[in-house]
């Protein structure tokens, strides 16, 4: 029996390339179905994260063109990673397969036949892993290749060079629906759901159209978020760092008392100095850590919902 297919596009004010790709995610859907790899029941969901622009009305229209278009919106704009876990939960009842993807082109969906074939020959979830960043420029290829050797050092268990281009089994996201958590990293939890999975490589593009939604600022915090959802490394780390200071500090404190008994002590105000900052930079840094745990913490005892589904293009 074949499969029937999922395409899962989070959008954030997308109206200048959605026009533009969602021809190519049809055809590549009925192309799919013309080899007889998935079934016609398939479907393209979309997912309206609260865009400000006409991106909502374009969806509905394609979803009144083609049957095979759907969409989603939500009550506000809650991020891409809660934009792509809410069409995740949305389809995992809906379908055999999932596969989650940008809508700005950059990610080539002709790697959708092999992650079809690879499924198929009984691997519950694809990885889409990018084939070089020779197209990045030095600055995102250098932080992007740190940011992952990072997380490994971390003890976060990541594939390298994948983002969130993937397939994923209703039976994955089944016990992917039981992770509760609210700080999202999906690139790290779902290796931690386990079952049968491999790679595909694929090259990126450039945009099509439109500007990147994912500036500097979204990266730094979804590194953040990585890291902290995902290892206490850090914790332990500034817990070991804490130790060697504190061990020359004593050392410290032993020679300042023999120079003291032997009358060689020197009245100055620089070494101190030096002292003090040092340890007190090492403590507010320290500090800084434990705050952005905490601060998880008391976002995960809320228990607040991840995402609220305002608005289906099938209930209209």
């Amino acid at each position: 029996m074949k499969p029937s297919l999922y395409i899962v596009i989070p959008c954030y004010n997308e109206r200048e390339v959605l026009p533009i790709t969602a021809p190519m995610f049809l055809n590549k859907l009925t192309q799919l179905v013309a080899e007889d790899k998935i079934s016609d029941d398939s479907r393209i969901m979309f997912v309206n994260d609260g865009s400000k622009d006409d991106t909502w009305n374009i969806i509905c229209e394609l979803a009144k063109s083609d049957e095979h278009f759907i969409g989603i919106s939500q009550s506000r704009n809650r991020g891409h990673q809660n934009a792509v876990l809410a069409g995740l939960m949305e389809a995992k009842d809906k379908c055999d397969i999932t596969i989650s993807v940008d809508c700005d082109g950059q990610d080539d969906i002709n790697a959708m036949d092999k992650m079809v074939e690879e499924y198929i020959g009984g691997c519950e979830v694809v990885y889409g892993v990018r084939s070089s960043r020779e197209k990045d420029t030095f600055f995102k290829r250098t932080t992007a290749q740190g940011f992952y050797r990072f997380l490994s050092g971390m003890g976060a268990e990541v594939v390298y060079n994948h983002a969130d281009y993937r397939l994923i089994s209703s039976k994955v996201l089944q016990e992917l629906a039981n992770f509760k958590e609210v700080n999202l990293f999906l690139r790290g939890m779902i290796p931690l759901v386990g079952f049968k999975s491999t790679t595909v490589e694929y090259a990126r593009t450039e945009r099509l159209a439109g500007e990147s939604k994912y500036p500097l600022r979204k990266m730094l915090s979804l590194a953040v978020d990585g890291v902290t959802s995902l290892s206490v490394k850090p914790l332990r780390l500034i817990t070991g760092f804490g130790v060697i200071v504190a061990l020359i500090s004593f050392v410290g404190c032993l020679w300042a008392l023999i120079t003291a008994l032997c009358g060689k002590a020197v009245a100055g105000w620089a070494s101190m100095t030096c002292i003090i900052c040092f340890v007190s930079g090492v403590q507010l840094i320290c500090l800084g850590i434990i705050g952005e745990y905490i601060g998880k913490i008391y976002m995960e005892t809320k228990g607040r919902p991840r995402y609220i589904i305002s608005q289906r293009t099938w209930e209209e």
